[in-house]
């Protein structure tokens, strides 16, 4: 079975840095899987805070995660330090499926790749509703 290659790191718009933790390493001596799940997870928020687009208290709309996936090519260990790359792949009307490729500092190919699709509703309703414009034009930069 031949799979697509990841993505290198041209492919990507916005970046953040994250420090690995001693404890992110598992019993083989690498980067457990679900840390990187936490990763791309601070990274789509991380942007949306400094787009000036989420407030995690008060703000509406939110995006609630309704899928994820993610391929893993190479192993990370701590103390690697990893930069988590971000471009979105799917504006929609209400939702937003963002790509994230996780690369050791420097490197261009990606360690793993994901794919993290949110939905965004009213906080009080938890409905879908349609993305603010602002929303959609500053979100179209990643795109």
């Amino acid at each position: 079975m031949t799979r697509e290659a990841l993505r290198q790191r041209a492919t990507y718009r916005w970046w953040r840095t994250i420090t690995t933790r001693w404890s992110d390493n598992d019993a083989y001596g690498h980067v457990n899987n679900a840390i990187y799940y936490h990763w791309f997870d601070t990274a789509v928020n991380a942007w949306l805070i400094e787009a000036g687009l989420l407030d995690v208290t008060t703000g509406d709309p939110i995006g609630v995660v309704v899928e994820t996936c993610c391929r893993y090519a190479r192993s990370i260990s701590y103390p690697d330090p990893v930069e988590i790359g971000l471009a979105i792949d799917r504006l929609g009307t209400s939702s937003v499926t963002y790509r994230l490729g996780a690369f050791v500092a420097g490197g261009n190919d990606a360690a793993a790749e994901a794919s993290f699709t949110h939905v965004y509703v009213d906080r009080a309703t938890r409905r879908p509703v349609k993305l603010p414009d602002v929303w959609r034009d500053r979100m179209a930069a990643l795109a």
